[in-house]
């Protein structure tokens, strides 16, 4: 089972967390909630997770295909439930920018399979009622 331990260990709300292994992450609030910049929002972290958990998926599905991926980035951007509290995400939009030779066709299906089917983070998102919509695009 993952364990997460997390310490605030900058200004009010400046954190750190770690996992099992040692790897961490810092978190904070924003200026106008008092934060201090110190690291990155809770609610951008589930973006990246999104991003980290697409992107293993698309590659592992693309290495399968004998696919030649040389180069791999995303643009995620996510726009928040309006005056509500919890302000969850509503809509997200990921562009897939794919680098190598690699069939366009394969590029689109992998990213498919990994947002629609294997990613959990995805799956998690969906599940709260976030509409996630791609756009893959595949660099010679």
């Amino acid at each position: 089972m993952p364990v997460i331990e997390l310490a605030r260990i900058h200004g009010d709300y400046g954190f750190e967390a770690k996992d099992q292994n040692g790897h961490s992450v810092r978190m904070d609030s924003s200026p106008e909630s008092g934060g201090q910049n110190f690291g990155v929002r809770p609610m951008q972290m589930l973006l990246m997770g999104l991003g980290g958990c697409s992107a293993i998926d698309v590659i592992m599905i693309l290495k399968k295909q004998r696919q030649t991926v040389r180069d791999y980035k995303m643009v995620i951007k996510g726009e928040r439930e309006a005056g509500k509290e919890p302000s969850l995400w509503q809509n997200i939009t990921i562009e897939f920018h794919i680098y190598g030779e690699v069939d366009e066709d394969k590029a689109k299906k992998a990213v498919d399979l990994s947002i629609n089917k294997y990613c959990s983070v995805a799956a998690t998102l969906i599940g709260s009622g976030t509409t996630i919509t791609t756009e893959t695009f595949v660099h010679a």
